[in-house]
C-alpha cells in the first residue's frame, strides 16, 4: 500500500510540470515588415499616452518583444519618433488643402469653411492631438515643422486671398505683416482648441462640430474684413 500511495502522489506533480511547460509564452515569428508596422502602430499609441518621455523598454514590453528588437528596425528613439511624425502628421495632410485656399472660383469664406471641416475630420483624433501637444513640450521638432506647413500652405495664402477680396495691395508689392497672419492664426487656434478641450482637458465639446466651424469662420470673416484694411493703413 505504501508503494501504491507514493506512485499516486507523484502523478499530480508530473502533470503540473507538463502544464507549466505548455503554457510558457512563445515569441511570435513575424516578417520584418510586419514587425516594423506593429512597432510603429504601438509607438503611436504609447507616445500618445505617455509623451516622448516614455521609455522604449516599456514599449518593447507592451509589444511582447525584446528591447533590442526595436533597434533592429529603428537605429534610435529619435528615428522612431520621426517615423511616428510621418505616419501621424504627414500622412494626414491633404495635398488638396493648399490649392483649395487659393481657388478663387469660391468665396474665401467658403474655402476656409471647407478646409476646416475637412481638417477637423482628419485631425480631431486622440493620438494626433496628444502627440502634437507632447511634442510642443519637448524639442523633437514635430510641432514646429507641422506648424510651418500650416503657415506656408494655409495661413499666409489665406491672408493674401483676403487682401485680394478686399482689393488691397497684393503680398508681392507689400509683404504680409505679422498682425495680418496673426488674424488667421487666431481662427486656426480657435478651432483647434476644441480638440484640446476634448483630448487634453477631457471636457465635453459640442457634438455638431460642423456648425461650430461654420460659426467660427463666419464670425472671423465678418471681423477680418473690417480689421485688415486698418492694419495696412497703420502699417
Amino acid at each position: 500500500m505504501a508503494k501504491k500511495t507514493q506512485k499516486i502522489a507523484k502523478r499530480p506533480v508530473r502533470k503540473r510540470a507538463e502544464t507549466g511547460s505548455k503554457s510558457a509564452p512563445k515569441r511570435r515569428n513575424m516578417r520584418a515588415a510586419d514587425r516594423e508596422r506593429a512597432i510603429v502602430d504601438e509607438a503611436i499609441r504609447f507616445f500618445a499616452e505617455h509623451g516622448f518621455e516614455g521609455q522604449t523598454r516599456e514599449l518593447a514590453k507592451r509589444l511582447g518583444i525584446t528591447h533590442s528588437a526595436i533597434y533592429r528596425h529603428f537605429p534610435s528613439k529619435e528615428a522612431l519618433i520621426e517615423r511616428v511624425y510621418q505616419e501621424v502628421y504627414l500622412s494626414r495632410w491633404s495635398p488638396d488643402w493648399g490649392p483649395m485656399i487659393r481657388d478663387r472660383s469660391l468665396p474665401l469664406e467658403a474655402r476656409l469653411t471647407r478646409f476646416y471641416l475637412d481638417y477637423v475630420e482628419r485631425v480631431f483624433e486622440y493620438n494626433w492631438v496628444r502627440i502634437f501637444v507632447f511634442s510642443g513640450m519637448k524639442s523633437f521638432g514635430i510641432t514646429g515643422r507641422y506648424l510651418d506647413i500650416v503657415r506656408r500652405e494655409i495661413i499666409e495664402p489665406a491672408a493674401a486671398e483676403l487682401r485680394h477680396d478686399l482689393k488691397l495691395p497684393d503680398a508681392k508689392s507689400r509683404p504680409l505683416s505679422e498682425r495680418e497672419t496673426e488674424l488667421f492664426w487666431g481662427l486656426h487656434g480657435r478651432i483647434f482648441y476644441l480638440a484640446i478641450r476634448k483630448f487634453i482637458y477631457e471636457t465635453p465639446i459640442p457634438p455638431d462640430l460642423d456648425a461650430i466651424v461654420r460659426d467660427a469662420v463666419q464670425t472671423f470673416m465678418d471681423g477680418a474684413k473690417t480689421t485688415m484694411p486698418k492694419l495696412l493703413m497703420s502699417g
